[in-house]
């Protein structure tokens, strides 16, 4: 399709992350022997952080500013992309097909994506991802 491309930010449909907000970060149009449909890999927000003000401690704030990845491979027809997009460097290589062959590979890879994500918050931008949607 034309307009998921990496970087987009997208809203899950269907299944357990219904509602949470991803990012794609590798889109495949073609199908493939595991997934016979066209699909898109994503590292969404399992648990967005939760709100903080200034009255807080520092260790407050910082337990309050944790987000819980993941990261999926999920069929075009289930996801909705947004306007917004999120430039994320760091995970075009750290996240591919061949994460999910293994289960210690998967959980490296999504503590990349957290320690990414973090970065991101803790750094101020694109504050819309970061909030849950409220429906």
């Amino acid at each position: 399709m034309r307009f998921i491309k990496v970087g987009r930010v997208a809203i899950i449909t269907r299944g357990r992350y219904a509602g949470k907000k991803v990012v794609i970060i590798q889109p495949v149009d073609n199908s493939t022997r595991q997934h016979p449909f066209p699909h898109a890999l994503v590292a969404g927000i399992e648990r967005y952080p939760a709100k903080v003000t200034r009255r807080m401690s520092k260790a407050r704030q910082t337990k309050r500013s944790k987000v819980k990845p993941f990261i999926k491979v999920i069929n075009y027809n289930h996801i909705m992309p947004t306007r917004y997009t999120l430039e994320l460097e760091g995970l075009k290589g750290v996240v591919s097909g061949d994460t999910f062959k293994e289960v210690s590979q998967r959980e490296d890879a999504k503590k990349t994506v957290k320690k990414t994500l973090e970065e991101r918050y803790q750094s101020g931008k694109n504050r819309w991802f970061f909030t849950p949607l409220r429906f």
